[in-house]
């Protein structure tokens, strides 16, 4: 098992956020939290990431209790996040970006190179803009560039938060395609997503979240096509 969560509880002064959750992700599997606004989804993330610290739980990667490792460090050990709102440097230029994701590994400037052909691989549009600055991009291209910035660090686990948010139709297949072609490469994914017809129809397991607690999970082609989920979630169903 690549990540295990026991019993956490997250708070904001005396409001509990996430109210004493479990899951995990093994290796290889894309994983996806669904749910409304409000639900917990980026605290959630933003805790295994270390930017927040939980009241009670354990958070385990790859057998190790990771809650007293900082940020940076829980980087170096295979976990990276795409933040909601992709958080790209806008003064810098598209290469500038992507070797931000690489700082924090002591090869980074023999894994150059390779990673940075990966990248353009993978991202073909961040090829074509690699002398521009990130704030010129197109809504598309900063989530791209968000992306790739994190993959840059050669991740074990990539958290991805609201990847296609804000996004035009055609882009949203686009990140989903590249999303599903990340895990073909070996990175096991943590995804949250409003839109839960893609995120359901790319993820092997999924959980669904409201008001900081796990209301149900299963495979993500069977709350696909759950009757409450459709209703509640995709406009559809009974």
């Amino acid at each position: 098992m690549l990540l295990e969560i026991k019993d956490l509880r997250v708070s904001y002064g005396k409001i509990e956020a996430i109210k004493g959750i479990s899951l995990n992700v093994n290796q290889g599997e894309i994983v996806t939290l669904v749910g409304a606004n409000g639900a917990g989804k980026t605290t959630l993330l933003k805790t295994i990431s270390g930017l927040l610290k939980p009241s009670a739980g354990v958070i385990s990667f790859e057998g190790k209790d990771i809650q007293s490792i900082a940020p940076h460090n829980r980087v170096l050990a295979g976990l990276c996040q795409a933040p909601e709102g992709r958080g790209i440097f806008p003064g810098m230029t598209v290469l500038e970006n992507l070797e931000m994701g690489k700082f924090s590994r002591k090869e980074w400037k023999n894994e150059l190179k390779e990673d940075l052909d990966r990248m353009y691989h993978l991202f073909p549009r961040l090829k074509e803009r690699q002398n521009q600055t990130g704030g010129t991009l197109s809504g598309g291209e900063q989530q791209m560039l968000s992306i790739g910035r994190a993959l840059m660090s050669r991740p074990k686990l990539l958290l991805l938060d609201e990847p296609s948010m804000g996004l035009a139709p055609m882009f949203i297949k686009q990140i989903f395609n590249i999303i599903r072609e990340i895990q073909t490469q070996g990175v096991s994914i943590l995804l949250v997503e409003q839109n839960a017809a893609q995120a359901l129809s790319c993820a092997n397991r999924a959980y669904i979240m409201e008001t900081g607690n796990i209301v149900k999970e299963g495979a993500g082609k069977d709350l696909l096509n759950d009757d409450a989920i459709k209703k509640a979630y995709l406009g559809t169903g009974a």
